[in-house]
C-alpha cells in the first residue's frame, strides 16, 4: 500500500512537472515574441502567435494590400516587409478574415470605433518627429463645458518650454484640428505635434507658440461620413467656447495675426470653414488633404478669397484628389498663390504638414 501511494505521488509530481514545463515554455515563447521588429535596414518583421489559425496576413501602410504570413512549427506566423522610409506607420493583422491588433504591441492609434497598431521606422539621423535631447514643452489635458453644445468635451493644449516662467509673454496660438474618427489626443499621441515643435524650437526654426487641439466631432455631427460638411455646431463651439476658454486660462495673444487654425482631412475642411468665415479672429488658415464636400457657405468663402487675400498672412492648402477647394476657381487660386505653401505629401503623412505649418508661423 505504501509503495502504491509512493508511486501515485511520483506520478502526480511528474505530471505537475511536465505541466509546469509546458506552461513555462509557452510563457517563454510569449515573452520572446517580438512584434514588430524593426531592422537596421528599414525592413520590419511582424509576428503573431496563432497556432490554430488557417490563414494570417498583415496590412501595413508602407506596402500595398494584404501580405500573407508564414506559420512556423510552433504556431508563430511571421513575415518581413520593406525596407520602409523613416516614418510612423499603421498596421493590423487579418486572422481567418478577422481584423485584429497586434497583441505584442501596445502602441495603438485609436479611432472612435476601431484601432490599429503603430510601428516607427527610424532613419540614420533622428527624424523631426522623434524625441531628442532638447528642452520639452508641456501637454495639458482639459475638460470644459461647451455651453453652445450642452456637453462636456476634451481639449489638449501644448505650451512651449519656458512658458511657465514667462508670464508677461503673450504667445501666438495655433488651433490644430484632427481628422474623421479621431479624438483630441490624435495630434499628440500619433501626430507628435508637441515633439515636432520642441525640435523646431531647439533649431530656432519657429517661434514659441501654444497649440490647442479640440475634439472635432459634435452631437449633431457624429464620427462617421455624415459629419463631413456639417461644421456649424463645431464652429459655434470653437468661437463661443474653445477660444474664450483658452484666452482666459493661457497667456496667449488676442491679435488675429497671432492666431492660426489648421487641420487634417475633416479638420482641414473645418479649418477652412471656421478660419475663412471668421477672418476677424484668424490671420492664418491651413488645410491638409481637406475632406470638404460642395457646400454653399464654403463655396462662397472660397469665391471671396481674392477679397480676403489682404487679410490673410497665409493660406496653406493641399487638397485630396477628390477635394473641392480651388477646383474650378483658378482666379481665387492665383489670388493667393504668392502666399500659398503647398505641402505635397500623401494623405496619411500628418507630421510633415504639421512641421510645415509651425515653421512658417513667424
Amino acid at each position: 500500500m505504501g509503495a502504491f501511494k509512493s508511486g501515485c505521488v511520483v506520478l502526480l509530481l511528474s505530471v505537475l512537472a511536465c505541466l509546469a514545463s509546458h506552461l513555462e515554455a509557452a510563457a517563454s515563447r510569449r515573452r520572446l515574441l517580438v512584434s514588430p521588429e524593426v531592422h537596421s535596414d528599414g525592413r520590419v518583421t511582424f509576428r503573431l502567435n496563432a497556432p490554430n489559425a488557417k490563414r494570417v496576413g498583415v496590412n501595413v501602410q508602407f506596402v500595398q494590400g494584404l501580405r500573407l504570413m508564414t506559420r512556423s512549427k510552433t504556431g508563430v506566423w511571421s513575415v518581413t516587409l520593406g525596407p520602409a522610409e523613416p516614418e510612423i506607420y499603421e498596421y493590423n493583422f487579418v486572422v481567418d478574415g478577422l481584423q485584429i491588433v497586434d497583441p505584442a504591441n501596445s502602441w495603438l492609434k485609436v479611432w472612435v470605433r476601431t484601432a490599429k497598431n503603430l510601428v516607427e521606422v527610424s532613419g540614420k539621423e533622428p527624424m523631426f518627429f522623434q524625441q531628442q535631447e532638447v528642452p520639452h514643452g508641456t501637454v495639458h489635458l482639459h475638460k470644459y463645458r461647451s455651453k453652445s453644445l450642452g456637453v462636456t468635451r476634451g481639449l489638449y493644449v501644448y505650451t512651449p518650454p519656458g512658458y511657465e516662467t514667462s508670464q508677461n509673454v503673450r504667445y501666438p496660438v495655433l488651433y490644430l484640428l484632427h481628422g474623421m474618427g479621431d479624438s483630441e489626443d490624435a495630434w499628440t499621441v500619433v501626430g507628435r505635434a508637441n515633439v515636432i515643435v520642441d525640435n523646431l524650437l531647439a533649431k530656432d526654426k519657429t517661434r514659441p507658440l501654444v497649440i490647442v487641439m479640440p475634439y472635432g466631432h459634435t452631437p449633431s455631427a457624429p464620427p462617421d461620413m455624415r459629419s463631413i460638411g456639417n461644421y456649424g455646431a463645431f464652429e459655434r463651439d470653437m468661437i463661443e467656447d474653445v477660444i474664450p476658454y483658452v484666452q482666459k486660462r493661457y497667456h496667449v495673444s488676442s491679435n488675429r495675426n497671432d492666431r492660426a487654425i489648421a487641420g487634417l482631412s475633416m479638420g482641414g475642411g473645418q479649418a477652412l470653414a471656421v478660419g475663412l468665415g471668421n477672418l476677424e479672429l484668424f490671420g492664418w488658415v491651413g488645410a491638409f488633404s481637406s475632406a470638404v464636400p460642395k457646400d454653399r457657405k464654403l463655396d462662397n468663402l472660397l469665391g471671396k478669397l481674392k477679397e480676403s487675400n489682404d487679410k490673410l498672412n497665409l493660406l496653406l492648402d493641399r487638397v485630396r484628389q477628390e477635394g473641392l477647394p480651388f477646383r474650378g476657381k483658378p482666379e481665387a487660386h492665383r489670388a493667393t498663390e504668392e502666399r500659398q505653401y503647398q505641402a505635397r505629401c500623401p494623405h496619411n503623412r500628418w507630421r510633415p504638414r504639421m512641421a510645415s505649418v509651425a515653421a512658417i508661423l513667424e
